[in-house]
C-alpha cells in the first residue's frame, strides 16, 4: 500500500493533481478542498489510499492520515465505492460525517451527489459509531478579502463537482460577500466546504 507521497507538485486540475516522486510522475484523485491547497511548483505531501482493480490502480490523496481513514471506512458500507467516498468528503468534513452519523442527520448526507434517501439511511446502519466521536465545532466567520483568483478557484472546484456555473457563483459570493457562514478561515477550503453547504441547503 502507498500511505502517501511528498514531493513537487506538476499539475492541479479540478480533480486531480500530479506529484513528482523520485522522478516519477504520481497522479493523485482528491477532493476539491484538497486540491485548492496545492500550488505548482511547490513541495507537497499527501496521505493517500491505493484501490485496486482488474483494470486499474487509483491512487486518492488527502491532506491529513484522518481524512484517509474516514474515507476508507466508508467504503465498507454497501454501495459506497471511492468515488462517493470522495464526494462524501468533499462536501463534508470528517467531523462533519462523525455528526451526520451519530445524529442520524439524513438531510446532511443526502447533500452529497448520488446519495438519496435509502442510501443515507444504509450509510447511518451500516457505520454505526466506526467513525468515532466528532470533535468539538470551533472557529469565526469569512472574512469577505479573499483574492479575485481564489474566487474563481472556489467556483471552478464547485463546477468540477457538478454545480451549474451560476449557482456557483452565487454560492461564493453569498459566503464572501455576505459572511453569514462560519467555516472558520478566509482560505479557499473553508470557503469551498462553505459554499457546498449553501449549495445543498437550497437543493435539500
Amino acid at each position: 500500500m502507498i500511505a502517501s507521497v511528498h514531493g513537487t507538485v506538476l499539475t492541479v486540475r479540478l480533480d486531480a493533481a500530479v506529484v513528482e516522486v523520485g522522478g516519477v510522475g504520481m497522479l493523485v484523485q482528491a477532493t476539491p478542498t484538497t486540491l485548492a491547497g496545492l500550488r505548482v511548483g511547490t513541495p507537497a505531501r499527501l496521505f493517500t489510499s491505493l484501490v485496486v482493480r482488474e483494470d486499474s490502480l487509483t491512487l486518492f490523496g488527502f491532506a491529513d492520515a484522518d481524512e484517509r481513514d474516514v474515507f476508507e471506512i466508508l467504503q465498507t458500507v454497501t454501495g459506497v465505492g471511492p468515488r462517493l467516498a470522495l464526494a462524501m468528503l468533499a462536501v463534508h468534513t470528517p467531523d462533519g460525517l462523525r455528526r451526520a452519523v451519530a445524529d442520524e442527520d439524513l438531510a446532511a448526507l443526502v447533500r452529497v451527489p448520488g446519495i438519496g434517501r435509502k442510501g443515507a439511511q444504509r450509510i447511518v446502519l451500516e457505520l454505526g459509531d466506526r467513525l468515532g466521536a466528532p470533535t468539538p465545532v470551533g472557529g469565526g466567520p469569512v472574512r469577505s478579502a479573499v483574492a479575485a483568483d481564489h474566487r474563481d478557484q472556489v467556483v471552478d472546484a464547485l463546477v468540477g463537482l457538478g454545480w451549474p456555473l451560476r449557482a456557483a457563483q452565487d454560492a461564493v459570493a453569498g459566503v464572501l460577500d455576505g459572511g453569514t457562514e462560519p467555516v472558520g478561515a478566509d482560505e479557499v477550503p473553508g470557503v469551498l466546504r462553505a459554499a457546498l453547504r449553501v449549495l445543498g441547503g437550497s437543493r435539500a
